[in-house]
């Protein structure tokens, strides 16, 4: 089973996005989404983030992952 993490982007420069996870801040390659821009929310997956999600997408998954915590 694959897990994917919500975030959102915090900065974004040569292909790489800086993003928040739940206050954690990390680096992913960005090269698999085209117009990311900081403030959108990106699903991601062993280090790159592979789709944008909404705000509410955001939330749910949040919510989801600390029911499971």
């Amino acid at each position: 089973m694959c897990v994917g993490l919500s975030a959102k982007v915090v900065s974004v420069e040569d292909g790489t996005a800086l993003i928040d996870a739940n206050g954690a801040t990390r680096e992913v390659s960005a090269g698999v989404l085209d117009d990311l821009e900081p403030g959108d929310f990106v699903m991601v997956h062993a280090g790159v983030a592979i789709a944008k999600i909404t705000e509410d997408d955001e939330a749910e998954t949040a919510g989801l992952l600390e029911g499971l915590l």
